[in-house]
């Protein structure tokens, strides 16, 4: 199928280019009429968030598009049949359709497939005019211009690595990398957010509660990943029972086929089938992983509780809980859309919420429960009046 299709058409990337700028045109103009007499920093602030919740909203579309099967809905890149809409590749796609009614290649497919392009290209332009924007102003911001320009080069790098989930038939490497590369970009907007508060909100934390936070951090993304490779191999059925799975609390696994990290979708590195045993392994290691996880940034949210940061806690908190309750849904209810795109969502938000309380949080030693610096002041001023 698809064996005469170009993998690359580059024909209709003027089209593709306008019609980003036509999404971010709207969203330009209202931050920028919205705010027309506020400065350039409350400006530029209000555009980064913006653009901060549409890339948020875009990470959710990628799972939704993923998830629907429509990662080859339109099998070239970046257009579809070299068409910069599904409506010019009708014929083509309708003729892979009569021969595989449910796919790939679907008219529905292929729109999901499309709109996230479009809906991605405009988060570029709204990045790219950040950049432009951000240099010009450079004098006048508390945010340096190196980081939206990096920002700029990370979108392009994970452009890439959506033209390569396309063309390389959803090579699980290339779409964990992906679905990692939309993390990453998440953090460095939302670094740019939280610089532009200028300190407002910062608070005071020790550096035990700082190094638990990092580690904390580093280990999520360690389980965004494997909870991305579990997707891309469509290893979430493996188990479908909780705690056990499939009937053992120590399952048949093969670890070595299941991390074998090169290979195409389905297929060990020797070209066969991979097994349910190696499926099994892949599940069970994010598992038992996400308990680490759970354990360390409860330990952090209840560290920040105590510090007088309750919410940051409860961000923190509420969303582990989250993750617990969407992915014991996708286990037990056998994989439903809306609990996996919702556990998409949560590893993002998580991602999101320890950036900020990273970027906020200033080391103190003395950092304690509020009521704890009360009762001190209590003290002192009874020992003073006696």
């Amino acid at each position: 199928m698809n064996a005469e299709v170009d993998l690359y058409n580059y024909a209709p990337v003027a089209k593709l280019l306008l019609l980003g700028i036509l999404i971010a045109l709207p969203v330009l103009l209202w931050v920028w009429m919205r705010h027309k007499n506020a400065s350039i920093t409350h400006r530029l602030r209000m555009l980064t968030l913006l653009t901060v919740f549409l890339t948020f909203d875009l990470t959710l579309f990628g799972a939704f598009t993923r998830l629907t099967d429509s990662g080859l809905g339109c099998p070239d890149w970046p257009g579809c049949y070299g068409m910069a809409s599904p409506v010019g590749a009708k014929a083509q796609i309708s003729a892979e359709q009569a021969v595989m009614p449910t796919g790939p290649v679907t008219h529905k497919k292929a729109w999901i497939e499309m709109i996230h392009r479009y809906f991605a290209s405009g988060v570029g332009a709204l990045i790219l005019v950040l950049a432009a924007m951000t240099w010009r102003a450079r004098r006048s911001l508390v945010v340096s211009p190196w980081w939206p320009t990096a920002t700029l080069v990370w979108v392009c790098i994970q452009g890439a690595f959506g033209a390569l989930t396309v063309t390389m038939k959803l090579f699980p490497a290339i779409v964990t990398m992906h679905l990692m590369g939309a993390m990453i970009l998440l953090a460095l907007l939302q670094v740019q957010a939280v610089k532009y508060e200028q300190s407002a909100k910062n608070f005071a934390a020790t550096a035990r509660t700082r190094t638990l936070l990092i580690a904390g951090f580093a280990l999520l993304l360690w389980q965004i990943a494997l909870g991305g490779w579990v997707s891309t191999n469509y290893a979430v059925l493996a188990c479908a029972e909780f705690p056990m799975c499939q009937g053992a609390w120590i399952p048949k696994m093969d670890f070595r086929q299941g991390f074998e990290i090169w290979r195409e979708l389905g297929q060990t590195g020797q070209g066969s089938t991979i097994a349910l045993p190696a499926l099994t392994a892949i599940h069970v290691v994010h598992r038992m992983f996400a308990f680490v996880v759970f354990g360390v940034l409860g330990y952090v949210a209840w560290l920040l509780f105590k510090q007088g940061q309750k919410d940051s806690a409860a961000w923190i908190a509420g969303l582990l809980l989250w993750q617990l309750i969407t992915g014991l849904s996708n286990v037990v209810l056998g994989w439903p859309l809306i609990a996996a795109v919702s556990h998409t969502g949560g590893a993002a938000g998580l991602v999101l919420v320890c950036i900020a309380a990273l970027m906020r949080m200033r080391v103190s030693e003395t950092a304690q429960k509020p009521a704890q610096k009360d009762s001190h002041l209590k003290l002192v001023k009874s020992g003073a009046a006696s």
